[in-house]
């Protein structure tokens, strides 16, 4: 769509000294012919272009010296529309002879073009340059009703009409540097290191998904979420492919479903590889910068910024009931991050990598990637698990869980977590000679703190005893027949996927 500029006549200037009376009429102008009339500029969407001067090259008839009068100026004549007709007197004088006085209007340029005045004749008497600066106000306020035309037609126009109005920024991009910090410095280092994962099972319909990892070491070994890659794990296929378009096979080391974290290993890996350098999350701060990196519907290497909105929020990527489920203290982020994102880098504002990114809040309700696109709700695991989880799977192909050693009601949200009266298949809720019975916790407990964390569900207690190792010793707060106690318990562990 193009928007064509319209042109209004311009007025006679009621502030022109009248014509004496007696000399003729100006002859009738001669309307220009079409093929004379410049075309309407017009606007497109993908380039705007300075409308051009239009000069008039016809020649102008040169003026003669007005009668020697001491007392009564020149007249000028306002320009007029071109197409104007003449005005009617009541007697219709002679017609002037060529070059009489006064000489005919000059043709109104195109709206849009500034105006030429008509230059004064050689040796033309000096009483008339007053004229010639009206003619020129008229011109100027012409020009200044489309947009700064006076600056523009006074500095700008070359002796042949034709000027420009762009802009040179003074230097190429091509020699523009960013400063180290800078969101296109950071994504610069780490595109390269960032990967987006084709993922397809061994079933005929070939079923599978894309995702994003990142190269962990110079090994070859990419980490990602298990979910990227869990269609393929079993007799399916995984190709990565590198932001310069180069794509190797790989293949699944280890896979922990209840951390969200797989490791892969390329095949054939080339030399050099860059690891994206690990951050600390727990010195992450509320406020800081964040960059997302990933493959969101398929669009290999986009990058995206925003914030952590908020620390250690529990979140399940189901809906806390099943048996895969993964459970995080994850890293919010208003980062947009959405289905392909999976598994990618959060990155800090130096370029570390501080989470991965795993699953998203939907207006749809309930977490994961297979909901809508991102509202701003995005969620990381946090990268010293992650480290943890894929240093195992490195080293043994499986991954370990600490464990307190009691079974956790998973329905009950706000009053804390809720031990059990029974655990599964009839054993009991808490494990004889376990952890939480070692530490004294009975069923029917409700654990409402874990270390210096609240806890409000039994999700929440997994997601913060997964953010730790087997040993640690953890404080326990606890309500029992309406009264607080607290314990410390010893982490257990647990090792592959159940």
């Amino acid at each position: 769509m193009s928007t064509e500029n319209e042109g209004t006549p311009v007025p006679a200037d009621p502030a022109a000294p009248s014509a004496p009376p007696t000399p003729p009429a100006p002859p009738t102008p001669t309307p220009r012919p079409a093929e004379e009339t410049a075309p309407q500029p017009s606007l497109e969407k993908t380039q705007e272009t300075a409308p051009q001067p239009l000069v008039d090259t016809a020649p102008q008839p040169t003026p003669q010296p007005a009668p020697e009068s001491a007392d009564e100026p020149t007249a000028v004549q306002a320009p007029v529309p071109a197409a104007a007709p003449a005005p009617a007197t009541a007697t219709a004088p002679a017609a002037a002879p060529a070059g009489g006085w006064p000489p005919p209007p000059p043709a109104v340029p195109a709206w849009g073009a500034p105006h030429e005045p008509v230059p004064p004749a050689p040796g033309a008497p000096r009483r008339r340059t007053g004229g010639l600066v009206a003619a020129v106000l008229v011109a100027s306020l012409v020009a200044g009703g489309i947009g700064g035309g006076i600056g523009y037609w006074a500095a700008e126009r070359g002796d042949n009409g034709f000027s420009s109005t762009t802009v040179s920024s003074g230097q190429a991009p091509a020699s523009f540097k960013r400063e180290p910090g800078t969101v296109a410095a950071v994504a610069a280092k780490a595109l390269p290191s960032v990967v987006t994962i084709q993922a397809k099972s061994g079933a005929q319909e070939g079923e599978g998904g894309t995702g994003t990892g990142f190269v962990y070491d110079q090994e070859g070994h990419i980490v990602t979420n298990n979910h990227v890659v869990a269609s393929a794990a079993d007799g399916g296929t995984l190709s990565v492919t590198f932001s310069d378009g180069k794509s190797y096979d790989a293949e699944v080391v280890g896979r922990a479903e209840g951390y969200d974290v797989a490791v892969l290993k390329l095949k054939d890996a080339p030399k050099g590889l860059t690891p994206l350098p690990l951050g600390d999350s727990d010195k992450v701060a509320v406020g800081d910068s964040t960059i997302a990196i990933g493959a969101p519907f398929g669009l290999s290497n986009t990058v995206t910024t925003g914030i952590v909105s908020a620390k250690n929020r529990p979140v399940a990527s189901g809906d806390g009931s099943g048996g895969s489920n993964s459970y995080m203290s994850a890293l919010q982020t208003d980062a947009s991050i959405n289905p392909g994102n999976s598994g990618g880098p959060l990155l800090d504002a130096s370029g570390a990598v501080i989470g991965i990114n795993s699953a998203i809040q939907s207006t749809s309700g309930g977490f994961g990637q297979s909901q809508a696109g991102s509202i701003g709700l995005g969620f990381a695991i946090p990268v010293n698990q992650a480290k943890n989880v894929a240093q195992q799977l490195i080293r043994t192909g499986k991954p370990v869980y600490p464990v307190i050693g009691a079974t956790v009601n998973m329905n009950e949200k706000g009053q804390g977590a809720t031990i059990a009266g029974q655990g599964s298949g009839g054993t009991p809720s808490v494990t004889p000679d376990g952890p939480a019975a070692k530490a004294g916790l009975k069923a029917g407990d409700v654990i409402t703190g874990f270390g210096d964390h609240p806890i409000d569900s039994g999700p929440t207690l997994i997601s913060e005893i997964w953010t730790h190792k087997p040993g640690d010793a953890v404080k326990i707060t606890y309500e029992r027949d309406g009264k607080t106690g607290t314990a410390t318990v010893t982490l257990g562990e647990r090792t592959g996927d159940s």
